[in-house]
């Protein structure tokens, strides 16, 4: 597959997935829709019902669902992109590409840390956020979007760099913490600059990750007041429970269980949440490229773990990696909904599953078989090289 692909030339591109058995909305008030069909055209969602009921005729791109389940692409909210689709951090190349195979479409970055030779002076900072966030605007990796570009603060850094780097088309910064600026005041300043001038903050929890972090408590992240707490769950080291929850009840950001981080503490932060009511509020990532490596299933362990460790329906769980980093982030993807991105992922039950259904044997602790993955109404892949074999996969019937 490409790593680029244009819109097809001509006349409108319309896209029809049939024949869906379950259609997952990837919205927590109604996770799963009364629907077998969806019509996309130009790359956006322009409708969602029976078949019976849509305009099916005159479509490019026909995807006969094979009665398996069909959800929003999933979202990683905390990835560390560095050049392209290669990362030092593993010496590894195609990791997105990997990532789609598990069902990612969409990454964002939580700061591009692992350039060799970072630089970490102001005019260097700002360089590199513009940088990194051109060239994933220009390079989509196996089609993935990778919202990159997230710079890490430092000392010194004013309010009109950040007005700066807002005028660019940074979105994201890199997580705090990660940078000189460790303090909570500091933070705090940097952060509301950052938020005035449209661009979101995420910030380092828990024990240092990489030489030149450090620990991030409690005190820290609620004065900073970042729109996401990073790895609530540490990354790789968690906090105390009773600092976890202080979070949890301190603020109401959003709640960043990670693939890297404690499990044992992702499943603390969601039964605070569940019993709070806030389940909107969590989020995932994998925390990945790190030392414990690339996980191109990262998501979707999340998802099985949460589900079936965690007590939540596994509809609910991929809410987690869809619809509510969607909202939180501001992005245009992750709910099937009308004028939604056409960004997809096609699932079954792994084979020899002994869950009855797909959903079933999330909530058993199997992960679901990848069959077929569309980016802007455009097939990306089909059988996922990663996964355990779906039992029923997607058909391409035109195209």
């Amino acid at each position: 597959m490409a790593a680029e692909e244009a819109k097809p030339a001509g006349g409108p591109s319309k896209l029809v997935i049939r024949n869906i058995g379950l259609l997952l909305s990837g919205d927590l008030k109604k996770p799963i829709l009364d629907a077998d069909a969806i019509v996309a055209i130009d790359g956006r969602i322009s409708a969602v019902g029976r078949a019976k009921d849509l305009d099916l005729s005159g479509a490019g791109t026909v995807i006969d669902a094979k009665e398996t389940a069909v959800a929003p692409g999933l979202i990683d909210s905390h990835v560390h992109p560095v050049a392209g689709d290669w990362t030092p951090r593993q010496s590894q190349i195609n990791w997105i590409d990997s990532y789609l195979h598990g069902g990612v479409t969409t990454m964002i970055s939580a700061g591009e840390v692992h350039m060799p030779g970072r630089p970490k002076d102001i005019v260097g900072v700002k360089a590199m956020a513009i940088f990194a966030q051109r060239a994933f605007a220009n390079f989509r990796p196996s089609g993935v979007k990778v919202h990159g570009g997230a710079p890490v603060i430092e000392t010194g850094m004013s309010e009109e760099d950040f007005k700066e780097l807002g005028a660019a088309g940074v979105k994201y910064l890199g997580e705090v913490g990660l940078g000189g600026v460790k303090d909570g005041p500091t933070a705090r300043k940097m952060v509301a600059w950052a938020r005035k001038y449209g661009i979101q903050s995420t910030i380092h929890t828990g024990g240092p990750s990489i030489p030149g972090s450090g620990l991030i408590d409690k005190d820290v992240v609620l004065e900073a007041d970042t729109d996401v707490i990073g790895h609530i769950n540490g990354g790789h080291t968690a906090l105390p429970d009773d600092q976890i929850r202080c979070i949890c009840e301190g603020c109401q950001r959003g709640l960043e269980l990670v693939h890297n981080g404690n499990e044992r503490s992702a499943l603390f932060t969601l039964r605070t949440a569940k019993e709070m009511g806030q389940l909107e509020r969590v989020i995932l990532g994998t925390d990945a490229p790190a030392g414990s490596g690339v996980q191109p299933l990262g998501i979707l362990r999340m998802i099985s773990m949460l589900s079936s460790l965690g007590d939540i329906p596994a509809e609910i769980a991929i809410c987690f990696a869809t619809g509510n980093t969607a909202r939180m982030r501001s992005l245009d993807c992750g709910l099937i909904e009308k004028g939604r991105a056409a960004d997809f992922v096609f699932l079954d039950k792994a084979q020899h599953s002994p869950g009855k259904t797909m959903l079933d044997s999330i909530r058993l602790g199997d992960l679901p078989g990848v069959g077929m993955t569309v980016i802007d109404g455009i097939v990306r892949t089909q059988r996922s090289r990663n996964t355990p074999p779906a039992t029923r996969i997607p058909e391409l019937a035109a195209h």
